[in-house]
């Protein structure tokens, strides 16, 4: 019984590596090109997010950096932030804009390198729809920020029904603050409070 578990446990881990590498692969060949096709349209969601979260002054963690296009909308304010991203060459792309007030580090987004409440905010855009359990993703995010910490979120709207979104903030255990879905954003946006 318990090798039948073990077996089943390890091809899960199997399962969710390859689609991690998968979605790595992806960002890996896109790399040069996602400014120029993703810009405009995250740029929106960083800034209807920070309308309902303030970073002055904290560590803030910003999980699937990318390219660190959201490192110019915090580095002025924030005590110090932290981008990590499962693709080497979106980071690559993300250590130009580095700051002396910025990191950035590969890492896996279910498995993040930090200690329990180490971050005052966090933020994951376009991230979820991309990872094989978004659920494991958000309990992860909830570890390494603090009580009370805001978390912002996106769900991609052609990844995800609006309630689909709504049942895995739910289950999160976090409280939903503020909820938007805006026609011009191709996502949904979700401000939480860990």
């Amino acid at each position: 019984m318990v090798l039948g578990y073990i077996r089943i446990l390890e091809g899960s881990i199997v399962m969710a590596w390859r689609s991690k590498r998968k979605v790595m692969h992806a960002y890996n060949v896109t790399a040069e090109i996602y400014d120029g096709r993703y810009s405009l349209e995250q740029h929106r969601k960083y800034r209807k997010a920070l309308e309902n979260v303030d970073v002055s002054g904290v560590n803030v963690l910003d999980v699937g950096c990318g390219s660190g296009l959201f490192f110019d909308e915090v580095t002025d304010k924030a005590s110090m932030v932290v981008g990590v991203d499962v693709s080497k060459k979106l980071l690559i792309k993300a250590t130009r804009r580095v700051a002396k007030n910025m990191h950035v580090l590969q890492a896996d987004a279910d498995h993040l390198p930090f200690k329990d409440g180490a971050f005052q905010a966090a933020f994951s855009f376009t991230v979820l729809q991309n990872l094989p359990k978004p659920q494991r993703t958000l309990q992860e995010i909830r570890r390494v920020t603090g009580k009370g910490c805001k978390i912002a979120i996106t769900g991609l709207k052609k990844a995800f029904l609006q309630t689909a979104f709504h049942d895995l903030v739910e289950q999160s255990g976090m409280q939903t603050e503020v909820f938007y879905d805006v026609d011009e954003i191709n996502c949904y946006i979700a401000v939480l409070s860990a």
